[in-house]
């Protein structure tokens, strides 16, 4: 049976993805691998009417609210191929399974590449974060570290700014600033250390203090840093789809790819990196690819 979409990727946008499809009446399959990039943290923050769920709770509501909708199935798989053009994609798994589709959605998101800071994988998603707007609250006034550098630092000094005044840059080698950044720095009264990070102190998760290679102790009770990252999946890339230098696919406003037929959504295609904003990109693909079959539609029996 050839499906009217696949969705490869199960997060925020692959769900609103397929919520949409199945409320027109669509036939899609969702693939997905069950290992979210957000799975490391507690709760998610930020998603009106959801605040502070955890991510599995968040993924288990939106399953059983899908599940209304028959034409929607969900496969505990990786997608590992993709051949054909629009109308007749085929999609193959891991394990062995084959998909016949007319359209495909990569929602497949970015995965952050392996942490190389002793201590920090401890403390992600407990006590060390990436994302102020999604976990600044619960960090307010307090004393920070911020592990980062060049333009980032400045970025993330004046948007942590709204949550805290206290906060120290570590920058876990040369700075890459600029005399006037510092000078603003200073102003500021921010701490910028560029001695290497040795280690991260934690217990149960909670951060309790920085440790740099030149013996200096930052105490802290929270950190943000920028993370490295790299595409959820090689997907897109070998199916032809224009990508990013930082591996972002390249679309439209209404998700479309520079292949016909393919759509991406979410951190797939964005920097944005919010769970409510990738949601909405899923919302806003799906109703493009679903006006596009209907047209298709239309026009084979007109």
């Amino acid at each position: 049976m050839k499906l009217d979409a696949v969705i490869i990727g199960g997060g925020p946008a692959g769900l609103s993805a397929a919520l949409v499809l199945g409320r027109a009446r669509k036939k899609a399959a969702v693939i997905d691998e069950g290992r979210p990039r957000n799975g490391v943290t507690r709760e998610a923050h930020g998603f009106l009417t959801r605040d502070g769920i955890s991510p599995s709770e968040f993924r288990r509501i939106a399953i059983e609210q899908i599940g209304a909708y028959p034409s929607v199935s969900f496969v505990a798989d990786t997608a590992v191929a993709i051949t054909g053009t629009d109308g007749d994609f085929q999609v193959e798994t891991a394990k062995g399974q084959s998909f016949q589709c007319k359209k495909l959605l990569f929602a497949v998101g970015m995965k952050d590449r392996p942490l190389d800071i002793k201590g920090l994988k401890e403390v992600y998603g407990t006590s060390a974060f990436v994302c102020p707007y999604c976990d600044g609250w619960e960090l307010r006034d307090k004393q920070l570290v911020i592990i980062s550098k060049g333009p980032d630092a400045m970025h993330f000094a004046q948007l942590i700014s709204g949550w805290t005044n206290r906060f120290t840059i570590c920058t876990n080698g040369a700075a890459e600033l600029s005399e006037p950044e510092r000078e603003e720095l200073r102003r500021h009264q921010v701490p910028v250390l560029e001695s290497p990070i040795r280690s991260i102190d934690s217990e149960g998760g909670m951060v309790r203090q920085v440790v740099l290679e030149d013996g200096t102790i930052v105490p802290c009770g929270g950190i943000f840093f920028r993370p490295k990252l790299v595409a959820g999946s090689n997907l897109p890339q070998a199916a032809g789809c224009q990508v990013t230098e930082a591996g972002t696919v390249v679309i439209d406003e209404l998700g479309k790819t520079n292949i016909p037929g393919v759509y991406s959504a979410g951190d797939a295609a964005s920097m944005r990196h919010q769970a409510i904003a990738a949601a909405a990109m899923g919302t806003l693909s799906a109703a493009a690819m679903n006006n596009e079959l209907n047209t298709e539609a239309w026009r084979e029996r007109g």
